[in-house]
């Protein structure tokens, strides 16, 4: 801590300065070089005395408090969480519909199908779809139907019963042997003498519908699908080389000419007078 001075008393500065020049004189005289001392001296004095004093720092008055924050009432526990609800049970399903249903679908696929799709398809658990195959399996054994429900890797397919294996045989054999009907005939002729051509055409020319006899034909493998009409869409059906094979044909090239098979104009207008 800076120590304190006293303030310049200057009575006693004049006080002292006349008891100095008193003394000067005694001793020395008026001498000019004295004075000068003198007055260097009191000089100094004053100098010394009259240095500022270093004040002391003001002390910063303390920041007012804030005032006081409302205490702000904690938030109250969020209640627990209760058991999750229990999923309500789903109605009671017609088990006739159910097994229908089940039949209906295992007769379309021609894949195995796995129970999670069954499930999903008829809107019921996947306990109740494995229960209801296991029942139907059971079923088809102990009646020895034409048919067995088998598991195939994950999934399940109907297939047709070993001890029948000869009647199917038979049937996909010898029934590819049977001759063609009228309809059939004339079908093929018309894709022979037109090929490409689409179902539509072919239903135009025969003004009836063909469905049925593309379906014979294509599984007798004498026509076959071989492209796309641009302007329609459909399919383009045309012969196959099987189809020459039975007429004894090396290529369509061979097929005889369509004139002289073709009736006369006037007994088409006499069957048909509004063409």
């Amino acid at each position: 801590m800076t120590e304190e001075r006293p303030p310049i008393s200057w009575d006693a500065l004049a006080a002292e300065l006349a008891a100095t020049r008193e003394e000067a004189e005694q001793r020395d005289g008026a001498d000019p070089a004295t004075w000068d001392a003198v007055a260097a001296e009191l000089a100094a004095r004053v100098a010394e005395r009259s240095a500022p004093v270093a004040e002391p720092a003001p002390v910063e008055e303390p920041a007012p408090l804030a005032p006081p924050v409302a205490a702000v009432p904690s938030p109250e526990p969020a209640p627990e969480a209760g058991p999750a609800p229990e999923p309500e049970p789903e109605a009671d399903l017609d088990p006739a519909a159910l097994r229908g249903g089940l039949e209906a679908l295992l007769f379309v696929v021609d894949t195995p199908v796995d129970e999670v799709t069954l499930a999903g398809v008829l809107r019921c658990p996947v306990p109740r779809v494995r229960t209801l195959l296991a029942e139907l399996a059971e079923d088809y054994d102990r009646r020895r139907a034409g048919i067995t429900l088998r598991r195939v890797g994950e999934g399940w397919r109907l297939y047709t019963r070993e001890e029948h294996a000869g009647v199917v045989e038979r049937y996909l054999v010898d029934g590819q042997r049977s001759r063609l009907t009228q309809a059939a005939l004339e079908t093929l002729a018309v894709i022979a003498y037109r090929q490409p051509v689409t179902r539509a055409r072919v239903s135009a020319i025969r003004g009836v519908g063909v469905d049925g006899v593309m379906r014979t034909l294509l599984s007798r493998g004498l026509v076959s699908e071989v492209g796309t009409d641009p302007d329609s869409g459909g399919g383009l059906y045309a012969t196959t080389p099987l189809f020459l094979e039975r007429l004894g044909l090396e290529s369509l090239d061979e097929l005889p000419e369509l004139g002289p098979l073709l009736p006369e104009t006037s007994a088409v207008l006499d069957e048909h007078p509004d063409a």
